[in-house]
């Protein structure tokens, strides 16, 4: 497992809560540390709205803990039950996300049975945890998920392109090539988990720029094109090999398959600003997508057993189809941006 950023801050915001606490002489800090764990986000966005987020959960599950603690004590039960309703009033206002941390603040302030002074302690101190995570998440090494999304789209791009390249030909080893695969689909949900958090934040950013939204679509179709090009591998071992095969045919769906990993190469050239803008590939590349498709349905495709190649091929018409798209999406956005921004390329575009 690799050292990354979030686990370096998370240590720091936990050292930081719980200086804090002792500086300010409360008794059980441990409080604040565990508040900072839970505050620690990915983006500063949802590091302020769980902030907020946290503040009302966290203050109604202190008032309920300290009403259950004066009325029914500290037993057991009573807690199960505090912890129930907080849990239920949590999730009628969806915010299913701090339930852990305001559970254990409910628990903390129970421990008092209802003493006020002993939950205003664990409040405070629970508070003190959150806002020890937000300074350190926007202080230290303060996320950039632009930078990470666009970078790990390469990282994702060059591991596919291996495996496509060499799913015909079968050269990979078993063994080496399900690892890789499985590693390949990992990466791929982290880009959509990734792709999701631009997502929610336009969606809740009233006055979202219009630029914003056009990164969000640019973003959308390169997550959506590497989903087409594991789809492909996918339909290769579930169904190119359970089919029998001419040499020919081998050579003409690696040839296809190579032809495929070059466009989406030159693409993302694109977006670095590496290719002149070439509307004649674009058309190359779609007719050269059509005659392939026409020639398995007419061909290999039409031969009894033929349709499991013919998946296989549908596969990387589809692949293709959205390669088209996003090449249509970098001419387009390369075109505004060299009206608008002359000497800016369009991937430095896409971090802002």
């Amino acid at each position: 497992m690799a050292f990354g950023a979030r686990m370096f801050k998370t240590g720091l915001a936990v050292t930081l809560a719980l200086y804090m606490a002792m500086l300010f002489d409360f008794k059980s800090p441990v409080v604040a540390a565990i508040a900072a764990i839970f505050a620690m986000q990915p983006s500063i966005y949802r590091s302020w709205r769980y902030f907020l987020d946290q503040l009302q959960t966290s203050t109604l599950g202190a008032i309920l803990a300290m009403l259950g603690g004066y009325f029914l004590s500290n037993q057991p039960i009573s807690v199960g039950l505090v912890c129930i309703v907080v849990i239920m009033i949590c999730m009628k206002l969806k915010m299913g996300e701090t339930i852990g941390l305001t559970l254990v603040t409910v628990i903390s302030v129970m421990e008092a049975s209802g003493q006020w002074d002993f939950a205003l302690n664990r409040f405070i101190l629970t508070i003190i945890g959150i806002v020890s995570a937000f300074l350190i998440n926007i202080l230290v090494f303060p996320p950039k998920p632009k930078e990470q999304y666009i970078t790990r789209i390469h990282m994702v791009f060059g591991k596919m392109s291996l495996l496509l390249r060499t799913a015909i030909s079968h050269e990979m080893k078993d063994t080496v090539y399900r690892s890789e695969k499985k590693e390949l689909e990992s990466s791929i949900k982290s880009l959509s988990d990734k792709y999701n958090l631009f997502e929610e934040e336009q969606k809740k950013l009233k006055k979202a720029k219009y630029s914003q939204a056009r990164q969000l679509v640019v973003y959308k179709q390169l997550l959506q094109s590497l989903r087409k090009g594991y789809d492909v591998l996918d339909a290769v071992e579930n169904h190119y090999f359970q089919t029998e095969r001419t040499e020919k045919t081998d050579v003409d769906f690696d040839h296809n398959l190579e032809r495929l990993m070059k466009y989406h190469e030159h693409i993302l050239w694109k977006f670095e600003g590496k290719l002149k803008p070439n509307e004649e590939e674009a058309e190359t590349m779609a007719e050269s997508n059509e005659e392939f498709m026409e020639q398995v349905m007419s061909g290999p495709g039409a031969a009894p057993g033929g349709l499991r190649l013919s998946v296989v091929a549908a596969a990387m018409y589809d692949y293709g189809y959205q390669l088209d798209r996003l090449n249509r999406v970098a001419e387009q956005i390369n075109r505004i941006s060299g009206e608008q921004e002359s000497e800016e390329t369009l991937l430095s575009w896409l971090r802002k």
